[in-house]
């Protein structure tokens, strides 16, 4: 059996796509013959996050502690180099199949109380394959009896049209930038204008280190927002996002342990709401009993 469980194998033309049993996560996404996303191999673990799906928080939560409505609640702490509890809950489930086409397919979890998050989540995230590209469609509901926090994120990477960052350009239409502490965890904002992360207009990535949150995304008509990745010529990709992803995560992989993978693609991640929000409440989303909330996002070919 692979590690990442059952593959859903998603085609439209010349474009392919595979949705994995374990996270819901997108493992892979090929079109005209290239690499969309960096992705990893049939036989592999999802590493570095690779298309995982992040809730009931994405980012990172500060020692694993926050308050709901009066309660203390201490969940595990994954990532201890930093003292965080890192992209939520549901990236190792094994999530089951609602809906399968050539095209298409919605895969369900069911998250249970636990130790951290005594909450009744029902999730479920769709894929659908176009000419258009990749559209990702996920939606919460809370099944309980209380009201409960959420908040959701999405871990793709953008494969690296030149097959290295440094000679891609990137385009992010984002005006403010969160600052981040030692432990990227976030200690206010500040505005992106004559700074390295003003990419509101595109330009070169050259030697530019990611690992950073920006908000404030200029939108269109439909209030969606647009990040492109591409090399001189225009070729690459582009993720875009609707009005619930309000903050993105960048993340060029320079301190992968696989120093293979570094560089080779740039994690663009939508995100419901910012790092350690379930301790400052920015951005969190209160459900109330049987009340939920869908997001959707997507990536294309250019």
């Amino acid at each position: 059996m692979n590690p990442s469980g059952e593959q859903h194998v998603l085609r439209s033309g010349d474009a392919e796509a595979v949705v994995v049993e374990v996270g819901a996560g997108l493992r892979g996404y090929q079109a005209g013959g290239r690499d969309v996303v960096d992705g990893y191999g049939p036989h592999e673990m999802a590493p570095d996050c690779r298309g995982q799906v992040l809730a009931p928080w994405p980012n990172r939560l500060g020692d694993g502690v926050w308050s709901w409505d009066g309660a203390r609640h201490v969940t595990p702490v994954t990532e201890p180099e930093r003292g965080t509890a890192l992209h939520g809950l549901v990236r190792w489930a094994p999530w089951r199949v609602l809906a399968r086409a050539a095209d298409a397919v919605v895969l369900e979890h069911v998250l249970f109380p636990q130790p951290g998050y005594p909450f009744v989540l029902r999730l479920q995230v769709g894929y659908e394959l176009s000419d258009a590209g990749l559209r990702v469609t996920t939606t919460a509901t809370n099944e309980g009896d209380a009201d409960l926090p959420y908040g959701e994120g999405h871990h793709p990477y953008l494969a690296s049209p030149g097959g290295r960052l440094d000679g891609d350009l990137l385009t992010v239409p984002a005006a403010t930038r969160v600052v981040p502490d030692e432990r990227l965890l976030p200690t206010g904002t500040a505005p992106v204008d004559g700074t390295p992360y003003d990419l509101r207009a595109g330009a070169p990535l050259g030697d530019l280190v990611l690992d950073d949150c920006l908000t404030d995304l200029s939108r269109d008509a439909n209030g969606v927002a647009e990040v492109r990745l591409t090399d001189a010529e225009g070729r690459g990709a582009a993720l875009w996002l609707d009005a619930s992803y309000r903050w993105l995560q960048l993340f060029s992989g320079d301190v992968l342990a696989d120093t293979g993978r570094r560089r080779r693609g740039l994690a663009v991640e939508p995100m419901t709401c910012p790092p350690d929000a379930f301790r400052t409440g920015v951005g969190v989303r209160r459900l109330g009993p049987g009340e939920s909330t869908t997001s959707t996002w997507g990536i294309r070919p250019l």
